[in-house]
């Protein structure tokens, strides 16, 4: 359960890929880590709930062998502190624009020397882990995930890529639509064309590249274009398709 390996796969320059929970139940939780996922995204930017909400379901995520990633309402030390003292091995921040925002994203996720948060985690204890073991090793799992979001954030994609400390920068294709006033319009080709680049920037600064997606063709598209951290959109989401199919069939 600790720690969990997503970190040195990212190093070892493997493609990690994962789905969204798609309620904050253990049952849910449980389910989805059946499938072979390396993450699994516990969304609280945009979901009705925050990181106390999650309760033991980011421990249970790990007894599954699969890291918990939180994503947060927005870069703020006391939302990104919570995340990981409730058990995330992951914590996504949204709406990076510039590289200072993206080190006090750093500042905010890592103990000291790296960073500056408060020590004090919950989730060892309720897990049943070495307390001061995890303390002192945190910095070495510990996955910070900062989004490009915006035309602004992507012509400072560059000097954000230059900040020590991040582990994934993550394109977020609905929001980038949007700043580009193409909103929803996922094939638009500026976008597409802003994605097919992305990697290839990162590639040279040695940060894989992220993204979230939900047609499996299109997922594929993007793997082949170098993004090496995946999001495959979510078990409801593929469950209703899927009985939709078949109930057409039957019908």
């Amino acid at each position: 359960m600790y720690p969990n390996p997503l970190k040195e796969k990212l190093r070892n320059g493997q493609t990690v890929l994962g789905t969204a929970l798609a309620a904050p139940t253990a049952s849910v939780t449980a389910a989805t880590c059946k499938a072979d996922i390396d993450f699994i995204w516990m969304d609280t930017e945009h979901a009705p709930y925050a990181s106390e909400s999650l309760e033991g379901l980011p421990i249970l995520a790990r007894q599954n062998g699969v890291a918990p990633m939180i994503r947060v309402a927005w870069n703020d030390p006391a939302l990104i502190k919570k995340a990981f003292d409730v058990g995330a091995v992951a914590v996504m921040v949204p709406q990076v624009t510039t590289a200072e925002e993206a080190a006090r994203a750093v500042e905010y996720a890592f103990y000291p020397p790296i960073g500056k948060r408060g020590v004090s985690p919950n989730w060892p204890n309720v897990a049943g882990v070495d307390w001061n073991h995890v303390i002192r090793t945190a910095n070495q799992e510990t996955v910070l995930i900062v989004q490009i979001e915006s035309v602004e954030a992507y012509g400072n994609l560059e000097e954000i890529a230059a900040v020590p400390g991040i582990d994934v920068l993550f394109i977020g294709p609905m929001d980038m639509s949007a700043s580009l006033g193409a909103i929803t319009q996922m094939q638009d080709p500026r976008l597409q064309e802003m994605m097919k680049e992305f990697p290839k920037i990162l590639a040279e600064k040695g940060i894989p590249a992220g993204t979230t997606l939900a047609d499996i063709e299109e997922v594929k598209q993007k793997l082949s274009w170098g993004y090496r951290f995946m999001n495959v959109g979510n078990p409801m989401a593929f469950g209703v398709q899927a009985l939709n199919g078949y109930l057409a069939e039957m019908r």
